[in-house]
């Protein structure tokens, strides 16, 4: 199978962890708002996205790749079956 694109609004600090609705950004492209507890030092954020989006999709966190957006809020994920 194809990897997918997944474009992400990440928000670190959050209440709790939580995947929230598709928004439309600034240059048209659907983005995937999440919320993490985790905060954006050291790479934690990134890592529990990636565990969040793992368990809800039922896939091994290695199956899912940062590609763009290491320390920017909008990132970029391929996933892979």
């Amino acid at each position: 199978m194809q990897p997918r694109l997944l474009y992400i609004k990440l928000t670190p600090k959050a209440a709790q962890n939580r995947i929230g609705e598709v928004r439309i950004n600034a240059d048209g492209q659907e983005v995937l708002q999440i919320y993490v507890t985790a905060p954006p030092d050291k790479n934690k954020a990134n890592e529990a996205l990636v565990r969040l989006l793992a368990e809800h999709l039922k896939l091994a966190p290695s199956s899912i790749r940062l590609v763009r957006g290491h320390t920017s809020r909008t990132k970029v994920l391929e996933v892979t079956d």
